[in-house]
């Protein structure tokens, strides 16, 4: 059975995503004031946000006459109920995800200085962030089902059409009644509202019949899914097709003529999806889905951040946390290596017990940022590129150096060769 718990999720919310709840028409780039406003919501939360993201697996799902019962304990929601039978639905997997009380603190401030522009683009922004996270949510439970020959149906949630919002507290008894807290502040009001309202419970539902969900058109997850760095997408992305959003569901006219052009996006890959690599697949797709991320800018580049988790070879073993920032030319000039850096994680302290630290300090911290290896080569560069191969988990000597900057370039190529569509 499935179980998810993390509090430091990489929260990137789409520029598109926030325009679009901030009530901007399609395609519409931010600029002038509402950009500054927008920065400064993004820069505080980067700052002051704590994000984050649980989720289980229920142990039983049942379907009655007239509504799903999860772990016994019965929800009315027709909507559901159908969903999961159209897609022949075995197993459940309860969600829940909040921005954190911080945002919903800082945004009363805002207001109470009478700065309601400040206020607003902040309270939108959170409302972004818990979007995303429970978009990222759905992309983890993809990855997990890819591997099981399984498939995760769109998330349902009490408040949205046909599921009454009072059975919310009933939802937040059943995440609530595991063992495990959750890892934020969650509580449900008498209205069924949440508190901090900036979080989001749900349900995904999970089916071992694939092949139905692309003749439904309601329960295709991917159409519905905006998150970029999914390398488990079937088809593309909608802004047009039923979704949900942190303030409630959103259901707008399909815009035809977007949607083909989205279509019309479609292109074959300039990355060799059967390349050579040096790590085996398995250990690819799993570091794509849960340590990559990649935000693809209006001019078709692309920003890779990888966050790599490990060990000092000394010392007992001191967990280290470094980030790979890599910025990539656009799919037609071949991915092109325009910068890459690395350093430690804001939160690490395991990189001061490495040898080479206590030897000469931030010299090698100095070190490690000035490795470009494959700079301003396409990324298709590092299939067959001769590294050394290290296993040291530090990060003292040229050869483990290079030797992660090695996976961290395989992991962005594989997750760019496996997409099907050209959001990327």
């Amino acid at each position: 059975m499935i179980a998810l718990e993390d509090v430091r999720p990489v929260v990137q919310v789409d520029p598109a995503e926030y325009a679009r709840l901030l009530g901007y028409p399609r395609g519409h780039r931010l600029d002038g004031r509402a950009a500054a406003l927008a920065a400064e919501a993004e820069a505080w939360y980067a700052e002051h946000g704590r994000p984050w993201i649980f989720a289980r697996e229920a142990s039983t799902l049942a379907l009655d006459a007239d509504g799903v019962r999860i772990d016994g304990r019965r929800f009315a929601s027709a909507r559901l109920r159908a969903s999961l039978i159209d897609a022949g639905a075995h197993r459940a997997v309860l969600v829940a995800v909040g921005a954190g009380p911080e945002l919903e603190a800082e945004a009363a401030r805002r207001w109470q200085d009478e700065k309601p522009d400040e206020y607003f683009f902040l309270e939108v922004y959170g409302s972004a962030v818990v979007e995303h996270l429970v978009t990222q949510a759905g992309a983890r439970l993809c990855g997990w089902a890819e591997t099981q020959g399984l498939a995760v149906l769109p998330h349902d949630s009490p408040g949205y059409p046909e599921w009454d919002i009072a059975e919310q507290a009933a939802l937040h008894a059943l995440l609530t009644a595991s063992a495990a807290p959750l890892p934020g502040p969650l509580e449900v009001l008498d209205s069924g509202a949440l508190r901090p309202k900036k979080s989001l419970i749900a349900v995904f539902g999970v089916t071992r019949h694939a092949d139905r969900l692309t003749h439904l058109r309601d329960l295709i997850p991917c159409e519905r899914c905006s998150f970029a760095p999914c390398q488990y997408r079937r088809t593309p992305y909608r802004r047009g097709a039923l979704r949900s959003t942190a303030r409630g569901f959103d259901e707008p006219a399909r815009d035809e003529a977007a949607d083909a052009a989205i279509d019309d996006a479609i292109e074959t890959p300039v990355l060799d999806r059967s390349a050579a690599y040096t790590v085996n697949r398995k250990a690819l797709r799993r570091w794509a889905a849960e340590r990559l991320t990649l935000t693809r800018r209006d001019d078709g580049s692309v920003d890779a951040l990888f966050r790599y988790e490990g060990t000092t070879c000394t010392n007992m073993g001191r967990p280290l946390r470094f980030e790979y920032h890599v910025e990539l030319g656009p799919r037609g000039d071949g991915y092109p290596i325009r910068a890459q850096r690395c350093r430690p994680a804001a939160d690490d302290t395991g990189h001061t017990h490495m040898c080479g630290y206590i030897s000469i300090g931030d010299d090698l911290i100095g070190a490690v940022a000035r490795d470009t290896p494959l700079a301003g080569e396409p990324l298709g560069s590092v299939i067959g590129w001769t590294r050394p191969v290290s296993a040291a988990g530090c990060y003292c000597d040229d050869a483990s150096r290079i030797h992660k900057w090695g996976l961290v370039l395989e992991t962005i190529h594989y997750a760019l060769a496996e997409r099907t569509t050209g959001e990327a």
